[in-house]
C-alpha cells in the first residue's frame, strides 16, 4: 500500500466555500421585510391603545385650582378661556367635552372661568339714547346665555319735550346694587305729542287704493272683515272708525272693515286671508313693508308704511303656494306661506 502524506498546516489554513442560491437569499430578504413590518404595526397598536380612556369630571362651578387637581388626577389637560359672569371669579361656567365623557388620557378639556363680574351697580341712563344703552350692554354682555342686565320689553313710551328715543326713568335707580340677574325698565321718549290729523275717506274704496291713503296719512290701522252684503264687493271698505272727517291723532288706531272674499268669487288656485303679526311698539313711524313672493318667482308689496308697532295686518288674495315676508326697515323679520 502506497503511503501518502498530508500537509496538515494547508488542511488548517483551508476554508469551506459558503454560497447561497439566489432564489434562497430573495426568500430570506421578503421574511426580513415582513417581520419588520409586523413589529411596526405592533408598535403602532400598542401605542394607539396604550392611552387610557377616562371619565371627564363634573367641574361646573368648581374653583379653577380645584378643578385643574381633577382633571390632573385623570390625566386630562386643560385649556383656559376667560368670561365675564355672575359667577364668582375663578368658577367655572363652561366645560367641553361635557361631564361624563369618556376620552383617552392626556385630552386637553375646554374651561371657561369666570373672571367676576363687570360692574357691581346698575348704571345711570336716564338722558341716554335707547339704542346706544342696548348696544352698550350687548357689548359687556353678549356672549353670556344669562346677561347680567337686560332691558324688559316692551319698552314703554310716553310723549315728552326730550327727543325721540330718550331715556326718561328707569327703575332700578342708578347705583342700585348688583347681586343677581337684573331686570332693567325704562320710559323713552317718544317725541312731542303730534297734532291731529283728520281721517280720510276710506269707504267703498278697494283694499289697495285704502292701503295707499292710510299709508301716507300716517295713520295707524287695523283691519277687521265681515262678509259682503247686498251690491257689495269684495275686498273693499265696508265702515271705518273714526268716521270721514273726524281728527284722529297718532296713538289712535282707526279700525276699517273690509268685506271677505268668498270661494265662488276666487279664481282657480287662489286663497283668501288675513296676514297679522305683532311688532315691538316703536317711538316713531318705522318704514314697515309686506311683500309677497308668488309661486313664480315674482315679488308683489302689498303694503310700504310708516309703522309704530303692535299689530301689523292685511287681507290678501294671492296664488296658493306664495310666501308673505314681513320687513322692518328694509330687514326681514316674519315670513309664512299660504
Amino acid at each position: 500500500m502506497k503511503n501518502e502524506q498530508f500537509d496538515v498546516n494547508s488542511i488548517a489554513n483551508s476554508k469551506p466555500a459558503i454560497t447561497m442560491r439566489p432564489v434562497t437569499f430573495f426568500a430570506f430578504c421578503v421574511a426580513l421585510i415582513l417581520f419588520s413590518t409586523l413589529v411596526a404595526v405592533a408598535v403602532f397598536f400598542l401605542n394607539v391603545r396604550g392611552a387610557e380612556e377616562v371619565m371627564v369630571p363634573d367641574v361646573y362651578g368648581k374653583d379653577i385650582i380645584v378643578s385643574l387637581m381633577e382633571l390632573q388626577s385623570k390625566e386630562l389637560d386643560a385649556r383656559i378661556q376667560l368670561r365675564y359672569s355672575q359667577l364668582e371669579r375663578g368658577g367655572i361656567i363652561e366645560q367641553d367635552p361635557a361631564p361624563g365623557t369618556i376620552v383617552k388620557a392626556g385630552r386637553k378639556i375646554r374651561l371657561v372661568v369666570s373672571q367676576g363680574t363687570m360692574i357691581s351697580n346698575v348704571g345711570n341712563y336716564v338722558g341716554r339714547k335707547l339704542d346706544d344703552v342696548r348696544s352698550e350692554l350687548a357689548a359687556l354682555f353678549g356672549a353670556s346665555e344669562t346677561p347680567l342686565i337686560f332691558i324688559k320689553t316692551p319698552v314703554l313710551y310716553q310723549y315728552s319735550s326730550k327727543p325721540v328715543g330718550t331715556i326718561l326713568e328707569q327703575d332700578p335707580l342708578p347705583g342700585t346694587g348688583i347681586s343677581s340677574q337684573t331686570e332693567l325698565n325704562l320710559v323713552v321718549s317718544r317725541g312731542e305729542e303730534a297734532l291731529s290729523v283728520e281721517m280720510p275717506n276710506l269707504n267703498g274704496m278697494p283694499l289697495e287704493a285704502a292701503l295707499e291713503v292710510i299709508s301716507k296719512s300716517g295713520i295707524r290701522w287695523r283691519f277687521n272683515t265681515q262678509p259682503a252684503g247686498t251690491n257689495e264687493k269684495a275686498m273693499t271698505v265696508a265702515a271705518q272708525s273714526p268716521a270721514a272727517g273726524e281728527q284722529i291723532s297718532e296713538n289712535r288706531i282707526a279700525e276699517i272693515t273690509i268685506t271677505e272674499a268668498q270661494k265662488n268669487e276666487l279664481q282657480e288656485g287662489e286663497v283668501y286671508g288675513v296676514f297679522s303679526y305683532t311688532l315691538s311698539e316703536n317711538p316713531y313711524p318705522m318704514q314697515t313693508s309686506l311683500e309677497a313672493i308668488l309661486p313664480d318667482g315674482e315679488r308683489k308689496t302689498l303694503v310700504n308704511a310708516g309703522h309704530y308697532g303692535g299689530e301689523f295686518n292685511c287681507p290678501y288674495i294671492l296664488p296658493k303656494g306664495s310666501v308673505l315676508v314681513l320687513f322692518l326697515l328694509k330687514r326681514e323679520v316674519y315670513r309664512e306661506k299660504i
